[in-house]
């Protein structure tokens, strides 16, 4: 018997989007799949839309403190044996769940596998592939390289360390380190399993500096350390206020200068580490996408 994978997609006034991302669950080559949506209270057409799908997926309504929150009440409900959320501006691609049940079925010693993504627009249009890198803890001090809705883990997993309902910002890099350190497996697949979708009303673009905030105080917090690329992102933002999406971060000599000041400030236990890191880092090695 195949395992039962459980999928949580958490939403708040999301309609604009959710149908897609339901119809890439639903619309799957895998079974047994259980679905569940986790609205917020939402105020737009949410609820006619979760209504309209019937028994083909379990929802429910309420308020909630964020997206995290939303996720965890979710997989709280769960029965699945592999779980993964779906956020509801993302969609799956074909095959997505049936790719990642087969390598976890064949690597037992795995307990996260994650795939690669695309970035695409507000109206699906692919952007360009999603920076993904083969697993590494060490790179994950410094970068959040996991595709979030092209991951899947074992349930065992994520009831050992589960997602902060009080983390609602990078949230999900919260989860990776935290998993991480807990010495839990993951391993990195070639194969193309989901889109995120990048948009105006996406966090990371709307609240840019609070996500990079929230980002650096999460790395300080686990890792006691904030590294020069998202001290050098936050400074540069704060001098062009750049979504560094759309609008690309700009390495100027300007933003290279103001990072040394605020990331000696911001680690005041490693201050040395830092400035070799600010010595070391050429401007151009400081491109870097948006989390």
């Amino acid at each position: 018997m195949p395992p039962l994978v459980s999928i949580v997609t958490p939403t708040f006034n999301m309609a604009r989007y959710l149908p897609e991302a339901i119809e890439s669950v639903l619309s799957q080559d895998y079974s047994p799949v259980e679905y569940i949506v986790a609205d917020g209270g939402s105020t737009d057409e949410t609820r006619g839309i979760l209504e309209g799908y019937g028994s083909r997926l379990r929802w429910f309504s309420g308020k909630d403190k964020g997206p995290s929150d939303a996720a965890h009440r979710g997989f709280l409900q769960a029965r699945g044996e592999i779980f993964a959320w779906l956020n509801a501006d993302d969609s799956y691609l074909p095959g997505a769940i049936h790719t990642a049940v087969d390598y976890l079925a064949a690597h037992p010693e795995i307990d996260v596998v994650y795939g690669e993504g695309y970035w695409i627009g507000e109206d699906g249009t692919r952007i360009s592939r999603y920076p993904t890198l083969p697993w590494d803890p060490r790179v994950l001090e410094r970068d959040c390289f996991i595709c979030q809705p092209a991951a899947f883990f074992r349930a065992s997993a994520y009831r050992k360390c589960g997602l902060d309902p009080d983390v609602n910002r990078s949230f999900d890099y919260d989860l990776w380190i935290r998993m991480a350190i807990a010495g839990l497996r993951f391993a990195a697949i070639p194969q193309y399993l989901a889109n995120s979708r990048m948009h105006q009303g996406a966090k990371t673009i709307y609240e840019r500096e609070a996500v990079l905030q929230a980002s650096m105080d999460l790395l300080m917090r686990h890792y006691g350390y904030i590294p020069m690329s998202w001290v050098f992102g936050y400074a540069a933002w704060r001098r062009d206020g750049r979504d560094q999406f759309f609008e690309p971060l700009r390495p100027t000599p300007g933003a290279y200068l103001a990072a040394l000041p605020l990331g000696l400030r911001l680690n005041p236990r490693r201050r040395l580490r830092f400035l070799g890191e600010w010595l070391a880092a050429p401007l151009g090695a400081l491109r870097r996408r948006p989390r």
